[in-house]
C-alpha cells in the first residue's frame, strides 16, 4: 500500500467521523416534534402551553444547529440570536447570526452576548427557551462582570491560552469573569422553560465547562481560579482589573458564579447530542471497512501535544515491528484536545505541531502514516484542520533545505507542512467536537 493510498484512507476515515457528529443529524437524532409535542431525549414539552419560542446560543457549530431547529420547528420560532465563528454560516429564516471572534473574543461577540442577554432576561414563564451550544461558545459569549472589560478578558485569553492552560482552566477563569457563562444564563432565563442542546468539545463532556457552562452550575470557585493562575505563574501577566476581581470574589465581596441547588435550575434541561466519542466510533468503522485493524485509543486525550505525539509513536512503531498489540494492516484512532507550549514566533496548531513531532519519532520508518485534525475545520490560528506526515516527511524537508526541529522549537509546524504541501484543509466543517487523530500502520 503506497503513501497516497494511505493518505486517501485517512482522509475517508475522518470524513466518516465528521458525518457522525453533523450538528443538524445529531439535532434530529434527539429531537422530534410530535404534533404539538416536542420530544427531547427523553423528556416531552407541550408547545401549546407557550406563548413564545425563542431561540439562543453560541458556538462553532450554531448555525448548522439553528438550522435543524428551524427545520423542525418552523414558524413557531417567535425570535432567535446565535453567535458564531466568522464564516460558519448557513442561510436561516427565523434565527438571526452574528459573526465574532474566536479564540479572542471581539466586539462583535460582546454586542451579541448583550442581546442574546436582554433576550433570556425578558423570556417569562410562558416562553420556552432554546439554547444551543457548541465549541467555541465561550469566546463568543462575551460578557464581563461589571469591572471588567472586553480588553481585560482578550488579554486574559491569551495569557492562558500562551502558557498551555487546559480548556478545563480557562473557561474555570472565563466563568467567573461573565455575567453569562457558569450558569448565568440559565439564571437569567428562569422562569422560563430552558433546552440547552450541546455538541461537547470537551474532555468527558464535562457540562460546566463545554463553552464555560451557561446553563449548569458552576463547579469552580473563585479559589480555584486564584489557584489556576498561580499554578502557572501568570498572575503578574493577567490585567490588574482580574486580578482584583477574582482577589473580591474570593474574599466575598461579589457574588459566586451559580451553584447546584438553586432553584432556576429546576426548569432546565441539558442534552448532549453529539460528543468527540461518537466521531472516533464512526472513524472505526469506517476504518475497519477499509481493511485495518482498529484500535481506538481513547477519546480523552490532553495534556502537551508534543508529548503525546511521542507516545503514540511509540506504539504505532510496536505495531510496525512487531505485530502488537495490533496485525497490520492497522489503525489507531485517538480524540480529544491537547495543548500547546509557546516557545517560539511561529504559526500552527495543536494537531500540526503533533504530526511534527511524530514525524520526527518515524523517520525511515517505512508504512506509516499520520494525520492530525481538528473537526471544527480549524486548527489554532491557521486555515488548515490538520497536516499529513509519513515515513519520508523528515527526509523529503532537509532535501529541500528545511530543518523540522527548527520548525518544531519556533511553533512553526504551518509553514513547515506548507512548504512540503502536506497541510489539511477542510475549510470551516459546522461543527466541533475537539480533535482525531488516524495513525495508519501498513505490513
Amino acid at each position: 500500500m503506497g503513501p497516497s493510498k494511505q493518505r486517501s484512507d485517512a482522509v475517508a476515515i475522518f470524513r466518516a467521523g465528521l458525518e457522525a457528529v453533523a450538528p443538524g443529524a445529531a439535532i434530529k437524532r434527539h429531537c422530534h416534534l410530535e404534533g404539538e409535542t416536542l420530544r427531547v431525549g427523553e423528556a416531552r414539552y407541550n408547545l401549546g402551553k407557550f406563548k413564545k419560542v425563542v431561540v439562543i446560543g453560541a458556538g462553532k457549530a450554531g448555525a448548522s444547529m439553528a438550522l435543524a431547529i428551524e427545520e423542525i420547528l418552523g414558524d413557531r420560532i417567535d425570535d432567535g440570536l446565535i453567535t458564531v465563528k466568522y464564516g460558519h454560516l448557513e442561510a436561516l429564516k427565523k434565527i438571526r447570526i452574528c459573526e465574532a471572534g474566536h479564540p479572542v473574543p471581539d466586539s462583535n461577540g460582546l454586542d451579541a452576548a448583550r442581546e442574546i442577554f436582554e433576550l433570556a432576561s425578558a423570556a417569562d414563564e410562558k416562553t420556552l427557551v432554546i439554547c444551543l451550544i457548541s465549541g467555541g461558545g465561550s469566546a463568543l459569549l462575551p460578557l464581563p462582570v461589571e469591572g471588567v472589560s472586553l480588553e481585560d478578558k482578550q488579554a486574559t485569553t491569551r495569557v492562558l491560552l500562551a502558557c498551555g492552560a487546559t480548556i478545563h482552566e480557562i473557561n474555570a477563569i472565563r466563568k467567573h469573569l461573565s455575567v453569562i457563562k457558569g450558569g448565568g444564563l440559565a439564571r437569567a432565563v428562569h422562569p422560563a422553560t430552558l433546552i440547552t442542546l450541546i455538541l461537547s468539545d470537551v474532555i468527558g463532556d464535562d457540562l460546566d465547562s463545554i463553552a464555560s457552562g451557561p446553563c449548569v452550575p458552576d463547579l469552580k470557585t473563585f479559589a480555584d481560579c486564584r489557584a489556576i493562575l498561580d499554578k502557572y505563574g501568570i498572575g503578574d501577566q493577567v490585567p490588574a482589573n482580574v486580578r482584583d476581581y477574582l482577589g473580591a470574589g474570593i474574599r466575598g465581596e461579589v457574588p459566586e458564579t451559580p451553584k447546584a441547588g438553586e432553584a432556576f435550575f429546576d426548569r432546565t434541561q441539558n442534552l448532549i447530542v453529539a460528543s468527540n466519542f461518537d466521531a472516533l466510533l464512526q472513524a472505526r468503522i469506517m476504518a475497519e471497512k477499509l481493511g485495518y485493524n482498529c484500535l481506538l485509543l481513547s477519546s480523552m486525550f490532553e495534556g502537551d501535544t508534543r508529548d503525546l505525539a511521542v507516545n503514540h509513536m511509540a506504539i504505532a512503531r510496536e505495531i510496525r515491528l512487531h505485530g502488537y498489540p495490533l496485525k497490520t494492516p492497522a489503525c489507531l484512532l485517538s480524540g480529544g484536545e491537547t495543548t500547546v507550549k509557546l516557545q517560539g514566533r511561529g504559526k500552527g496548531g495543536r494537531n500540526q505541531e503533533f504530526v511534527l513531532a511524530a514525524a520526527l519519532k518515524m523517520a525511515g520508518l517505512e508504512g506509516i502514516l499520520v494525520l492530525s485534525a481538528g473537526t471544527d475545520g480549524t486548527d489554532g490560528p491557521t486555515d488548515a484542520a490538520g497536516a499529513f506526515a509519513d515515513a519520508m516527511t523528515v527526509a523529503r524537508a532537509e532535501a529541500a533545505g528545511l530543518d523540522p526541529r527548527h520548525y518544531l522549537n519556533n511553533n512553526d509546524s504551518y509553514h513547515f507542512f506548507a512548504n512540503l504541501e502536506d497541510l489539511f484543509k477542510t475549510g470551516p466543517t459546522n461543527t466541533n467536537v475537539m480533535d482525531m487523530r488516524i495513525i495508519l500502520i501498513d505490513h
